[in-house]
């Protein structure tokens, strides 16, 4: 009995197991619709959490240039695994509930119904599951600190030597700290830069190799900022610590750290223990390394190994100078190439002397002119250069008196009031130019900014300027010395400059005689304030710029009646000028870009000579008073580039500004925005402004779908378009017909213009954001010398060039190269992107591709012959990478090298 009731108790529990089993089953069925609907809430919420961690991570990326978190990273992943599955199982819903009858409790096809349920369960608990994981305190952090980062290097004539030298010692466990020592010119940055990149060959032993640039006048609170970014411990307090509190934190790091450190162009000994820095010893194995003209400082710096850099032996001087002079100019007369040779003996193996010379001659293929080079080269006192001695100045004094004539040196020596190494642009730097009176056009505006483009180039070509890229230049840091030697000590009249840039003064410094000062230079300081008058009636140029001006007394400017230059540019902190500006009646160029400046007084009426007015990129949008601009008869620049918009005297009903700017006969340079249609049309239908505007940045109005770009053909010298901030915005067409659906018909654009087919010669840069709609910019085929373009957030970009579109204006391409001056190409959060060109192209001057989170383009217009021309920079997500589809083997291995990571990934 006991056995057969407890066999009918195991048959009931298993068949009540059975009916659980058969009602949990059918649970995946009867709830179908329930847990349909539940998904589709918990995905929209899964969603939404996605987006906000996304936006989070882009702030933190963009901004604050952290990485993402890799458990962010992960999460985000998933998620989209999720959200994508989600879809699909809510897409296929409706079909299986079709399958249900007697109110979902039966299925007409209940396998399907049931493998579909246990799905939609299933996801249903990932996915709330996923959610509840998606709370992250923070999102990002700081990328860890490169080991080291490759600064650019010349070919080098004469230096193996001394690097292999220098090297060797390097190497050796006992050596810490090591001077290398020279005359400036002499070649001991561009040897600290050898240095400096060897360090990227591996094996390397080091955890972090440190650049930093001294210079004369130095403050250690530069060194301990300089480390501190190079390090990762600049974070947002960093500013408010003491020079105390800094140095404890570098030390804090360094200390636990094998380093490198790289001091360039020391002039004074360095406290090492002041800026934080551990003294490299054996025991730590980490090393310094200097330059500086002073065997003096080399002692006081502790080097345990000092290396003299030397000037070049007779024959690697005369390799080098024969380079720079050219064999055609040596070759143009018998006797040239031995006095050449003479003339290299003269400059005493001094590179940069060499160098500059050389330059100098390049050009001259007369006989007499090489002999009076050589007289004047030996003539030089050495008395006349008391602090270089007679090894430097003499000689690269020589190619400044070479110059022309006095408007050359002028201008060279106007270079020098810019701060050591800074970057000087060449617009802002002709507009100076022109305000100090030193470019003639006779009357044409537009000549005489050819003329100062000119000048540039002449000492570009001279070695007495450096041009970074194609918009900026600066000066050799030995060529400074010199100018300002001349400008600032010499007895001569003409030039009196004073110059203590980026001296970290707080106050105005004490002049001993205001009076006799023609020039001034206090750029990149901490003046705060401006309150005492200074008497400087000769005064002609100010140059305050990069200070932390908030208050400007009335007064400051009421003993510079002959000012005519006034660089104000770069403080943030000022957010007015003072009724006081008035007073100079003789200004001609007035800067006030990347200020605070919320508007412009009334009283500048009175500056009825000024010809160039700087507003660009201000923190706030200016507000200009009517009738203020047309006062100004003279001007020839207007920068209002981001900093005002002709729509907003739209809102005002009223078009004032461009119809006091038609007043402006004389205005040849515009930089402008426009935020309506009717701003733009204004702007068009006035011929002479759209011939002298250079800059425009066109956000759209939302209701515009479509834009013609021709309406802006007439632009003859645009040079940079930004285009962005429309939502609406679906096509940007190219039109030969009735120009503008956006604007209306142009009967204005002359047809000779539109038979040019390629209408924006000029144009440089091009700058597409937020663009939402649009899927393609086929109309770049316009601009044959574009040299960059960036295309950002645009969601729906699906192609940069679109070959239908192409097609259709097959005439235009028969002549032309396209892309063919391209140097930058910049790709960023464009999801949608597929392709920029379907073929692949030459890009004989591409330097940079850069692509961040362009999911699906897979392949670049590149194959091995787009390498041969120079070497092409590419940057984008490692994971990106590696599903790039390439012609070829070949192409790939050929492209590989120049490949950087930038370390976000792609997919999100």
């Amino acid at each position: 009995m006991g056995n057969i009731f407890s066999i009918s108790a195991s048959c009931d529990t298993v068949i009540t197991r059975c009916c659980d089993c058969v009602a949990g089953q059918a649970q995946f069925v009867c709830k179908l619709e329930e847990n349909v609907e539940a998904l589709k809430i918990a995905l929209a919420e899964l969603t939404d959490l996605r987006n906000d961690v996304i936006r989070r991570v882009k702030i933190a990326e963009d901004q604050q240039q952290l990485k993402r978190l890799d458990q962010v990273q992960g999460w985000l992943s998933r998620a989209e695994t999720l959200i994508n599955g989600a879809h699909l199982l809510i897409e296929q819903s409706p079909q299986e509930i079709k399958k249900l009858c007697v109110g979902g409790c039966f299925s007409m096809s209940p396998k399907s119904n049931l493998k579909f349920g246990k799905q939609i369960t299933k996801m249903l608990r990932d996915v709330v599951d996923h959610k509840s994981k998606g709370v992250f305190d923070k999102v990002a952090e700081e990328e860890p600190t490169p080991l080291v980062t490759e600064r650019p290097t010349e070919h080098t004539v004469g230096l193996e030597s001394t690097f292999d030298k220098a090297w060797s010692i390097l190497e050796a466990e006992q050596v810490g700290i090591v001077g290398l020592y020279g005359m400036g010119g002499v070649g001991k940055t561009t040897l600290l830069n050898k240095i400096n990149n060897k360090f990227c060959e591996p094996p390397n032993r080091f955890h972090v190799v440190i650049w930093i640039v001294v210079s004369k006048g130095f403050y250690i609170g530069k060194i301990q900022d300089d480390i501190a970014k190079r390090v990762g411990i600049a974070d947002g307090t960093w500013q408010d610590k003491t020079p105390e509190e800094k140095a404890l934190n570098i030390f804090r790091v360094l200390k636990e750290k094998k380093f490198v450190l790289l001091l360039d162009d020391i002039w004074e000994r360095v406290d090492l223990s002041k800026v934080g820095i551990p003294l490299p010893t054996q025991k730590n194995g980490s090393k310094l390394v200097f330059t500086t003209r002073s065997i003096k400082v080399c002692g006081q710096m502790e080097a345990q190994k000092k290396i003299e850099v030397r000037c070049l032996p007779e024959e690697k001087a005369w390799e080098l100078f024969q380079e720079k002079v050219g064999e055609e100019t040596l070759d143009s007369n018998p006797c040239i190439r031995e006095l050449a040779h003479e003339l290299a003996k003269e400059c005493g193996g001094l590179p940069l002397a060499l160098v500059t010379i050389a330059r100098a001659m390049a050009c001259k293929n007369k006989v007499e002119e090489w002999k009076d080079a050589i007289e004047v080269c030996r003539r030089s006192s050495a008395s006349v250069f008391p602090e270089m001695g007679e090894e430097v100045y003499p000689l690269l004094k020589f190619s400044f008196d070479s110059l022309p004539n006095d408007m050359f040196r002028t201008c060279l020596l106007y270079c020098s009031l810019f701060s050591e190494d800074y970057p000087i642009d060449k617009e802002k730097l002709i507009d100076f130019w022109i305000g100090e009176g030193f470019l003639d056009g006779h009357g044409n505006t537009s000549l005489a900014r050819n003329q100062g483009h000119q000048m540039i180039g002449s000492l570009l070509h001279a070695c007495l300027l450096e041009e970074i890229n194609e918009f900026r230049i600066k000066m050799h840091d030995v060529i400074r010395d010199m100018s300002l030697w001349i400008a600032c000590e010499c007895e001569e009249e003409k030039w009196r400059f004073f110059v203590q840039a980026g001296y970290q003064l707080t106050k105005l410094p004490e002049v001993q005689n205001w009076g006799s000062i023609r020039r001034m230079s206090l750029m990149k300081n901490r003046i705060e304030n401006l309150v005492e008058a200074p008497n400087c009636r000769d005064l002609q140029t100010l140059f305050l710029n990069g200070n932390q001006l908030k208050v400007i007394n009335n007064d400051f400017f009421q003993f510079m009646c002959g000012l005519k230059v006034l660089n104000l540019s770069g403080n943030r902190g000022i957010e007015e000028l003072p009724v006081g500006i008035s007073k100079l009646v003789s200004l001609e160029c007035l800067d006030l870009s990347y200020t605070g400046i919320r508007q412009l007084p009334i009283e500048l009426k009175a500056l009825e000579k000024l010809k160039c007015l700087n507003l660009e990129y201000s923190e706030s949008t200016i507000r200009i008073p009517r009738q203020l601009i047309s006062t100004f008869s003279k001007l020839q620049v207007l920068r209002m580039f981001r900093c005002y918009s002709l729509g907003q005297e739209v809102e005002d009903n009223s078009e004032c500004l461009v119809e006091e700017l038609k007043c402006l006969n004389h205005l040849n340079v515009l930089t402008v925005n426009t935020t309506s249609a009717l701003g733009l049309d204004s702007l068009l239908r006035t011929e002479r402004l759209c011939s002298c505007t250079l800059a425009i940045q066109l956000l759209l109005v939302k209701d515009s779908k479509r834009l013609n770009i021709l309406s802006l053909a007439n632009m003859k010298s645009l040079e940079f378009l930004d285009l962005g901030k429309s939502e609406s915005l679906e096509e940007v067409e190219m039109e030969w017909g009735g120009l503008g659906r956006m604007i209306k018909a142009q009967s204005h654009i002359e047809t000779s213009v539109i038979a040019s087919k390629h209408c924006f010669q000029s144009l440089r840069e091009v700058f597409i954001y937020e663009c939402s709609k649009l899927k393609d910019i086929t109309w770049l085929i316009l601009a044959p010398n574009l040299r960059q373009f960036n295309v950002v957030d645009c969601n729906n970009m699906e192609e940069i060039i679109n070959k239908r579109k192409l097609s259709q204006v097959a005439e235009l391409v028969e002549t032309l190269t396209l892309f063919g001056k391209l140097e930058s190409l910049f790709l960023q959060y464009l999801p949608e992107l597929k392709s920029i060109y379907w073929d692949t192209l030459p890009f004989s001057c591409l330097k940079e591709i850069y692509v961040h989170r362009c999911p699906k383009l897979k392949r670049l217009p590149l194959n091995s012959n787009s390498a041969k021309e120079n070497k092409i920079s590419i940057r984008g997500e490692k994971e990106w990478w590696k599903e790039l589809q390439w012609e070829d083997e070949c192409a790939l291995n050929d492209f590989l090298p120049c490949f950087t990571g930038i370390h976000f990934p792609s997919h999100v």
